[in-house]
């Protein structure tokens, strides 16, 4: 007599993650966009690049206007072609830094303008200058408060303070309550620039939106340099058309892939991933480490949908098996839906390291796959603890999640493309977890928690940091929010200070770690801006890479 056996189905969760916004929008620019008026376009730009250049080297380097202007030059999103010009008058800025003070003592623009662009570029800029601000009481002097340029000049170096600056967390709380205060009584041109501030100070924006920004308010003020504005139009114009290239690129790559249709549980957010990307690097020099991060980050996120909404445990076991041994055989023994995750990571690698290989830089690659496999293996504990329904304490969950947030394995993978500045040092120095990744983690893993945990929490997910931290201390979610709010400043701190005077690494790595942070508060400042990227999302992503500046 036959048997029959009934199968039980696996039963599976699901996110519900809606489609990609934007499809094959970018496919057509995977074409040559080398029209015959954009070579005329670059001859034009190298024009007035010549004459910013030239402003720039004959304003005298103690005199106030230039500060104005290389923060104006910054602020457009134009000063990467300027890089040994700033950093010059800068470093004679700083040499002479206290005798400038002296002379400008009551010029509280002038003052904390110096500060910032010094502190922006890495040099410990003193903040006892602000001392002079304040009454015998020790409050800042309220005489200051209808001084608007002031006041936004404070507000935007008191974000770059690090531990122990009390003057400094003084001035920020000084400097937004009045600014606050200020908005109603304000022009609409005046105001607009305050709320964007308080919404996103320098410190923490991304260069290429907030150049997008900026140039429509600077245009706005009637003192502008016509010559300026017409070269960063321009430049933003000509580097979008060249990210819209680089976007059908790798938009054919995706096509080809056929993820979306193979993990259709999984977020299909290749543009996004891009977006991400160049706020990291924007630069026309970063082409190749942009590429690959872009393409690293895009297939991360289908690994870890994977862990957290589609795989059960005995499938994530293969397949974090499988990560470890990382040979194109293990593909025999995983589940369909693994395979094509699985060979398109393991081609990516390769590609690459035949790539880099003609340039005897592919052992970057390695460095880059151990980060892959410790991340695989911390989304693999994460699942552990959600199918164990455990609820780990604080300490245990952070150790474990600082990972899972992926951001010292794209720190890492961020220099994989980078120039001969990188070295094996540098390499050595990152994946080691210095204080600089870790805080870009720590904002990271706990933005993403507050902005995103009660949609996970809906559709079954491991416990966040929220959850973890009510289950632990027995407080209202709000008070959880304050302490990781303060923990995030905290992080910030950290970053700050690990910018400034550091002899570990160049400047240009530390750059890629502080531009990860700056991204996630742009994209999970009230909102899991990824997950649900229709909405705030995807008017930056059209600000950025479909609407040009109007000229």
């Amino acid at each position: 007599m036959e048997v029959s056996l009934q199968v039980q189905p696996v039963s599976r969760r699901t996110a519900n993650y809606h489609p990609s916004v934007w499809g094959e929008y970018f496919l057509a620019y995977a074409s040559d966009i080398k029209a015959d008026n954009f070579s005329e376009e670059e001859g034009e730009l190298q024009r007035l690049e010549d004459e910013v250049r030239k402003m720039l080297t004959e304003t005298p380097d103690e005199s106030p206007g230039k500060l104005d202007l290389i923060d104006t030059i910054r602020r457009l999103g134009v000063s990467y072609h300027f890089e040994s010009e700033i950093e010059g008058s800068l470093q004679n800025i700083y040499n002479a830094c206290d005798e400038m003070n002296n002379k400008d003592a009551n010029d509280l623009h002038t003052i904390a303008l110096r500060f910032r662009l010094l502190r922006q570029q890495g040099f410990y800029a003193s903040s006892d200058v602000f001392d002079n601000f304040k009454n015998p009481e020790g409050d800042f002097k309220e005489s200051l408060a209808s001084n608007v340029q002031g006041m936004l000049s404070l507000y935007e170096a008191a974000n770059f303070g690090v531990h122990g600056e009390n003057v400094l967390e003084e001035a920020l709380k000084f400097s937004m309550s009045n600014l606050e205060s200020m908005i109603p009584n304000l022009s609409n041109f005046l105001a607009a620039q305050v709320v964007q501030a308080l919404k996103v100070p320098i410190q923490k924006s991304l260069t290429r939106i907030a150049a997008r920004q900026y140039i429509s308010f600077y245009q706005q003020d009637e003192s502008h340099d016509k010559l300026l504005l017409k070269f960063a139009k321009l430049d933003f114009n000509i580097l979008q058309k060249l990210h819209q290239k680089e976007l059908g690129c790798l938009t054919a790559w995706w096509k080809n892939l056929d993820l979306a249709t193979n993990t259709p549980f999984a977020r299909d957010r290749l543009v996004e991933c891009y977006y991400w990307i160049l706020g990291v690097y924007f630069e026309p020099k970063y082409c190749l480490a942009r590429t690959i991060l872009t393409k690293v980050i895009s297939i991360t996120s289908i690994i870890d949908d994977i862990y957290d909404v589609y795989g059960t445990i005995d499938e994530l076991t293969i397949f974090t098996d499988a990560i470890e041994r990382w040979n194109i055989h293990e593909l025999d023994q995983l589940p369909s839906y693994m395979r094509h995750c699985y060979r398109a990571l393991l081609d990516t690698y390769t590609d690459y390291e035949e790539e880099l290989g003609k340039e005897a830089k592919s052992e970057r690659l390695t460095y880059a796959k151990l980060e892959m496999k410790k991340l695989v293996k911390a989304y693999f504990e994460e699942a552990k603890w959600f199918h164990n329904g455990y609820v780990p304490r604080v300490e245990e969950y952070m150790k474990v999640a600082l990972v899972t947030g992926a951001y010292m394995m794209l720190a890492t993978t961020s220099m994989v493309g980078m120039g001969d500045s990188v070295t094996t040092h540098a390499f050595d120095w990152i994946t080691n977890e210095p204080l600089i990744v870790r805080a870009a983690s720590v904002i990271c893993r706990l933005m993403d928690d507050m902005a995103g945990h009660e949609f996970e929490q809906e559709r079954g997910h491991v416990a966040s940091a929220v959850e973890c931290y009510v289950n632990e201390y027995g407080v209202t979610k709000q008070e959880a929010f304050d302490e990781l709010n303060r923990q995030t400043a905290k992080a910030w701190k950290d970053i700050n200070g690990e910018c400034l005077n550091s002899n570990a690494v160049p400047m240009e790595a530390l750059q890629r770690v502080l531009n990860l942070a700056k991204v996630i508060c742009l994209i999970y400042k009230d909102e899991d801006g990824y997950t649900h990227s229709a909405t705030v999302l995807k008017d930056y992503i059209s600000l950025m890479l479909v609407d040009p500046v109007p000229t």
